[in-house]
């Protein structure tokens, strides 16, 4: 009878434990089906039994010449999946995930639930930077220009939002993100004035790419994003319980032993590091990064041990839909991705604002 007081406490755990495990596996197994679904929907309609072919084909060899798996398909149908859609949905799921995780640590770090990488002006350098790359400056460090120079501008942009908040004395969070607001409005400037000075000829072609496509996407580019998103990822999650006490404020943060100052300013970094990267191949997204969040808290609570990788998971989804969309509405035109985000997410922000009054 000792024992069954530990055992009834224990049980909430484990059914706790064995909901987020469930949750999980729904949402990578929503991810998974997402992708297949992206790579099957298009101006020509590939078989979901093809695609899977295809991928094993390329994946796994050894099966089909083993013949447990039949290749009937042409060559033109498997360049549509392996070449153009495959590396495009693998992009929209990096893509949407690194925005989704950057939101949510933003929105803990600043306590602003309207916090997102676009709104603090994030976005907004990396644009300039690749902009100053496309038009100006040219590839002079080869495939690696662009995203150089767009986290470049990222980081100049986040260097910019927190300088701006000190020299205003802007000490809460909420004048932070007013700060944030205002150094995008000048950025936008500057990038803006950088197109108008570029190339005529080039400037159609960075339009379309600020209201953000996914259409350049390429296997050799996507272990770029790769290599940035998981080590900031897994940093961020590490800090989750940082992040919590952040959100309670600074001073019940500093009362936890966390250098309050010197956290905000990694989060902002880490933040900058993954959507410059994110910005330089898919253009401005907004929203993902401010919906997201939200959606999973509604699921699962505040615990930001949960909120980062739901946020990245369900980001992911969200942006390979919103991906399919584009492709779709106006096949065989690509409608740009920022035209769906803009509209979901404003119908969404409308939404928010009436749920919190």
């Amino acid at each position: 009878m000792a024992y069954l007081p530990l055992a009834s406490s224990a049980r909430p755990r484990l059914v706790r434990l064995s909901r987020r495990v469930g949750l999980g596996l729904v949402a990578l197994g929503a991810l998974v089906l997402s992708v297949m679904a992206a790579v099957s929907v298009g101006a020509v309609s590939v078989p979901l039994g093809t695609v899977w072919g295809v991928m094993l084909h390329h994946l796994a060899p050894g099966w089909v010449a083993a013949g447990w798996v039949a290749a009937d398909w042409t060559a033109g149908r498997e360049a549509i999946v392996w070449d153009i859609r495959f590396p495009r949905a693998v992009l929209a799921a990096l893509v949407g995930a690194g925005l989704g995780l950057t939101g949510a640590a933003l929105q803990s770090v600043t306590r602003n639930p309207l916090a997102d990488p676009h709104l603090l002006g994030i976005s907004s350098g990396g644009a300039f930077g690749a902009i100053a790359a496309l038009l100006h400056t040219g590839l002079f460090l080869g495939v690696l220009t662009v995203p150089l120079m767009a986290f470049g501008g990222a980081l100049a942009a986040t260097l910019m939002v927190l300088a701006a908040a000190q020299l205003a004395g802007a000490t809460t969070a909420d004048r932070l993100v007013l700060a944030g607001v205002a150094v995008s409005f000048i950025i936008m400037a500057g990038a803006n004035m950088l197109i108008f000075l570029g190339d005529p000829k080039a400037t159609h072609t960075v339009v379309f790419w600020m209201l953000g496509g996914l259409g350049l996407a390429q296997w050799s580019h996507l272990m770029f994003p790769t290599l940035v998103l998981i080590p900031a990822g897994l940093w961020l999650w590490s800090r989750a319980g940082a992040l919590n006490a952040m959100s309670l404020g600074d001073e019940t943060a500093a009362s936890l032993g966390i250098p309050v100052a010197r956290f905000r300013l990694s989060v902002f970094v880490a933040g900058a590091l993954i959507t410059g990267v994110m910005v330089a191949f898919s253009g401005i997204i907004g929203f993902v990064g401010l919906m997201m969040p939200h959606l999973v808290r509604l699921i699962v609570g505040g615990d930001n041990a949960r909120v980062l990788p739901l946020s990245a998971l369900f980001g992911a989804v969200f942006l390979i839909w919103a991906d399919t969309v584009a492709r779709v509405v106006m096949a065989p035109e690509d409608m740009p991705i920022g035209i769906v985000t803009g509209l979901v997410g404003g119908v969404f922000f409308v939404w928010l604002m009436a749920r919190r009054s």
